[in-house]
């Protein structure tokens, strides 16, 4: 990290926040001890301070927003009894269970014939009639009715269980389905790294390790990805510096993460909800802008920190914007997963209430692609070409 421009640390309040302020200025790297602090520190306004200054040197002013859909192709999903904070997954028999067809996808893409959709994002359950030949099929009909969308599909866990049912190696699902469009990896799945949080939480899913493995994998093949990790729930602050500390590595290692995304638990409808007596009582809004602002300043070879404001509604994730956050997850069209989990957003942003909400934050608007490259940055009214 390089030195910081000048900042007033007399902004800081907390003395133990302090100490950590006067690393990021002197552009040291935060260590596990110093993201403990930035967890533990009530100083939320000084913290905010931190990663809006680190922020604003990377990005300015500008923030992005990608023109994107969220297509869910198939709820179906055999850890439906063990991953207890998930509402979205049903057994093959259960009420509400569906599993798309090609016609039932292609008309739920035909949004993108509008021209304006840029990426496909598409994740769903660990379906066992959904493997290699269902999302090769899918990708390929999407590219060619819509060529010029980026394909963002597949979370870690999801390609596993390809791998697995196919009986084929992490890199052969990953070359295969490159092959048939797949562009990037989302960053799902990851949950909480810590062995005994993903044992209470979704025993069976796959290891931390293992979803470590699958990016390592996609990165060498020239696969970007972006990585996440689901907050406020059972873990600890040692559960979460862990969890940050592992992606900060590998993104060491690599270089492949695009961005980070922190999400959000969401209590209602699930049984994890349930045995924490926590239906109808989400994350709490300083939770939410903590865990933005620590990404942004721990994980210093990350570029690009995003907040998802389906989960943590449109107007906290405003106030994020002088957080640390240079990324606004985009106009979405259709989410179904939060929702199912209690979610009360709306399930999609029109373009104008997404530069409303940049704008209104003191903030310029940008479209971006897939791979934050910025396509037209708006100006007032107006939209200029990168």
């Amino acid at each position: 990290m390089e030195p910081s421009a000048a900042f007033d640390l007399s902004r800081v309040s907390d003395a133990a926040l302090c100490r950590v302020g006067e690393k990021v200025v002197d552009g040291k790297r935060l260590d596990d001890d110093d993201a403990a602090v930035m967890f533990r520190s009530p100083d939320l306004l000084g913290l905010g301070a931190l990663a809006s200054h680190v922020n604003a040197r990377r990005h300015g002013d500008i923030v992005t927003f990608a023109a994107n859909q969220h297509i869910n192709p198939t709820n179906v999903c055999y850890l439906r009894k063990t991953c207890v904070f998930c509402s979205f997954a049903r057994l093959p028999k259960e009420e509400g269970a569906y599993r798309y067809t090609m016609e039932q996808v292609l008309d739920e893409a035909s949004a993108a014939g509008n021209g304006l959709t840029r990426e496909f994002h598409i994740v769903g359950g660990l379906d066992m009639h959904a493997g290699l030949d269902y999302y090769s099929v899918m990708f390929r009909e999407l590219k060619a009715r819509y060529p010029q969308v980026h394909i963002k599909a597949l979370t870690a866990v999801e390609i596993a269980h390809i791998a697995r049912i196919e009986k084929m190696s992490i890199e052969e699902v990953l070359i295969a389905l490159r092959e048939a469009g797949l562009d990037t990896l989302p960053g799902g799945g990851a949950e909480v790294f810590g062995r005994g949080v993903r044992m209470e939480i979704a025993d069976k899913k796959l290891a931390a390790e293992d979803w470590i493995e699958v990016h390592r994998t996609a990165h060498r093949l020239g696969i970007r990805s972006n990585c996440t990790m689901l907050y406020g729930h059972v873990e600890t602050i040692e559960d979460r510096v862990e969890h940050l500390g592992i992606l900060r590595a590998l993104q060491d290692e690599t270089g492949g993460f695009l961005a980070y995304i922190p999400l959000a638990y969401h209590p209602d409808n699930n049984q994890l909800g349930i045995e924490l007596g926590r239906e109808g009582s989400a994350t709490t809004g300083f939770d939410d802008l903590r865990n933005l602002a620590v990404g942004r300043l721990f994980l210093d070879n990350f570029e690009h920190i995003k907040t998802h404001w389906i989960m943590v509604t449109p107007f906290l994730s405003q106030v994020s914007l002088s957080f640390g956050v240079n990324d606004l997850e985009g106009t979405v069209v259709r989410e179904k997963i939060y929702h199912e989990a209690g979610a009360t957003t709306a399930q999609g942003l029109a373009l104008d209430d997404i530069l409303k909400l940049i704008r209104d934050a003191g903030k310029i608007p940008a479209e971006r692609d897939s791979f934050y490259n910025i396509l037209r940055t708006f100006d007032g009214s107006h939209a200029a070409a990168a």
